[in-house]
């Protein structure tokens, strides 16, 4: 009927000042069973960041709101390695060696052809 703030043991008007934490765009979890509890809405995907572990996981529903099983990614950091050019990779060969090479299979192929004649 009438409209009477709520007053405090000091005879302030209450304030709420619980506050919503800052919200990062980011779902975060705690472990699979946090995942695995997490609401989603029908027909919906989420991706939920594991606090704990080095671990996303993807949750889908489908359109009646049933889940569908739980997607779980392990990540990894990515680091850029630098290639010198000082140590040589022995996937390649030089012209030099693939020259003798080509020789030596040229010659097994002309030996093996005589002795079948």
């Amino acid at each position: 009927m009438f409209n009477y703030p709520n007053y405090n043991y000091n005879g302030y008007p209450y304030v709420n000042t619980t506050q919503q934490p800052p919200s990062s765009g980011i779902n975060w979890v705690q472990g699979e069973a946090g995942a695995k509890s997490y609401a989603i809405a029908p027909g919906q995907s989420v991706l939920l960041m594991d606090s704990e572990n080095n671990v996303f996981y993807i949750k889908s529903s489908d359109s009646s709101g049933m889940p569908m099983p739980l997607r779980v990614f392990d990540y990894t950091e990515r680091t850029q390695q630098k290639q010198t050019n000082a140590q040589p990779n022995n996937e390649y060969i030089t012209r030099k060696e693939f020259e003798k090479r080509l020789s030596e299979l040229k010659n097994n192929a002309k030996q093996s052809v005589q002795s079948a004649q």
